[in-house]
This record gives C-alpha cells, structure tokens and sequence, in this order.
C-alpha cells in the first residue's frame, strides 16, 4: 500500500462519513444515554457514519482490522488496524455546534501511523503522517505547524471539560490551570488540530479511549507537538493525556501534574 493510494482511500472514509453525517446535523435528531448514571450521547449519525467507513475498509482492505467507537473491534491482531471515531464531540454536535469531527486513524504493528480529522460542516481536513501534517479548507490548503511558546506562563490551554475528570485529577488540572495565561473549555478533537496549526499551546484530558486520540497522534506530531500520557508514556491507548505544541510547555505541565 503506497502512501498515494493510503491518502486517496482516507478521503474516500471522510467523504462517505462526512456525506453520511451532514443531513443529521442541526436536525431534530433522536439522542440516546449511552452511560448509565451520566450523559454519553449517541445519535443514529454516529452509527450510520461508522458503518460506512467499515463497509469500504471491509470492501477495498478485507485484512484490515477496525476498532470504532460504536461498533467495537474486528481483526484487532491484524498488521494495519483501522481506528473510528465517527462524530468525535457528539454533545457539540446534537447542540448545533461545530467542534466535533470525524476521526480516521491508522496504527501499524500497534503504531499510528496516520490520522485525520474531518469537520465536514465547515469543509476542513486536518491530516498527519507523524512527519508532517496538512490543512485543507476554505482557507486554502497549507502545512501545519506549532508554534513556540517560552513558558507554561504564556500559554493557552483547553480542555473538553473539567467535569469529565474524576475529583482527584480535577484537582490536579486546576494547578496548571492556575499557572497558564488562558484556559478555555471545549473543542474535543478540534481542539487538537488548532495546536497543530499554531493556535493554542497546551491540551490536557483524561478518561480518552484509543478511538480518541489514535488520529490525532500523527497531525500533533507531524506539526512538530508532542502528545503523551501524564506520565510521559505513549499515548495511543488513551487514558490522562497531556498535549503540546512546544517541549518546554510539555515539560513544564508533567512537572505540575507529577508534583501537584
């Protein structure tokens, strides 16, 4: 598999996805709890989304394996592992707002090895090989890049929500909060490919599943960001996640949740 054909067949899963999603959106859409004792949405979109993307992987790379948000793992032993999340941000979606995205991931042999998130409403393509990463979109098409940041002092951080986070890492989250110059809630996915593209500096989280961070990997790192678990370790199995754009900022943020 080239890396041309690789990149032809992701736009094929994010047209089809994106073409099977956007007659849902901003629509009197039925909602149902996926969470029991809390609020984990998901919409007839998610699923219709999910199942065209593995119909095409099924149909053009029947050795692949696929692990998706709604629909679980197939082939997860196999070399190449698709990896779904087909409405990332779907509490922003079934609120008529646009920080969600369509989550196309690739991991070889365990690895990521190329991501993109889709935002089909406002026609963006993020995408990463973990050496490079791109825009598409009405703002033309252009490399991503992060962009420096001198200290923990200077930088802008989001997270989803603090809510999501049990009480003790809530804790935690609240002492680098108070050391950043901005912090501002929201973005799920979206908020990622703005660190890559130079926007933001600082992204931490908890509680992520692999279907939420595997594409996401190769566009922060191949804009020249570093995304690890809070104790520094790989991040593709998700868990407490710790994003950013420049190292010292990374640097600094362990060493506040580490001796928080």
């Amino acid at each position: 598999m080239t890396a041309v054909d690789f990149t032809n067949f992701v736009d094929q899963l994010a047209t089809a996805s994106g073409d099977t999603i956007l007659p849902f959106f901003r629509t009197a859409l039925a909602v149902e709890n996926k969470k029991a004792g809390g609020f984990d949405p998901v919409t007839a979109a998610d699923r219709a989304a999910e199942n065209a993307m593995r119909a095409l992987i099924r149909e053009n790379f029947p050795a692949h394996g696929i692990l998706g948000e709604e629909y679980g793992s197939e082939r997860a032993d196999a070399e190449y592992v698709w990896v779904l999340d087909p409405i990332d941000g779907t509490k922003s979606f079934i609120a008529g707002m646009v920080a969600w995205g369509t989550l196309i991931g690739l991991t070889r042999l365990g690895e990521p090895v190329f991501g993109m998130m889709h935002q089909p409403f406002t026609r963006e393509r993020f995408s990463g090989d973990g050496g490079a990463a791109r825009y598409r979109g009405p703002a033309g098409n252009r490399d991503l890049r992060v962009r420096a940041c001198d200290s923990i002092g200077d930088a802008l951080m989001f997270t989803t929500s603090p809510l999501l986070m049990n009480e003790a890492d809530r804790a935690i989250f609240k002492r680098v909060e108070d050391k950043v110059k901005l912090s501002r809630y929201g973005g799920d996915c979206y908020a990622y490919c703005m660190l890559a593209a130079g926007q933001i500096d600082l992204i931490i989280e908890t509680e992520l599943k692999p279907h939420d961070v595997v594409a996401l990997i190769p566009i922060v790192t191949g804009a020249g960001g570093i995304m690890t678990t809070w104790e520094n370790g790989p991040a593709q199995a998700g868990g407490r996640i710790v994003v950013a754009g420049d190292k010292r900022v990374h640097a600094a943020a362990l060493e506040f949740l580490h001796h928080a």
